[in-house]
């Protein structure tokens, strides 16, 4: 089973520390209320880690189409390469 990260919609908690874990089966529905607080909450995307024999250099992220961002704050991301939105912020649509 998954793991998922969930994050209250308003940002912060101080009940649930403003973000926690869930084990879920992939076909299960996504929570619309934290377990702890039971304030709104979202389920946030998770980076994956490419290791190993993979390069995951600019240059060879953007040969493969794909697009590769940096943290460049609290839940803004920076494009290093590949297409898309130049910067991404938690939160907006």
């Amino acid at each position: 089973m998954p793991l998922y990260d969930y994050a209250p919609s308003s940002g912060r908690c101080n009940i649930c520390h403003g973000r926690f874990e869930v084990f879920q089966k992939i076909a299960a529905p996504k929570l619309k209320r934290c377990p702890t607080c039971k304030k709104p909450c979202e389920r946030l995307i998770s980076p994956v880690k490419v290791t190993g024999k993979y390069s995951t250099s600019d240059s060879r992220v953007k040969e493969l189409g794909m697009t590769k961002y940096k943290k460049a704050g609290d839940g803004v991301y920076e494009k290093t390469a590949g297409k898309g939105p130049d910067v991404i912020r938690r939160g907006e649509k």
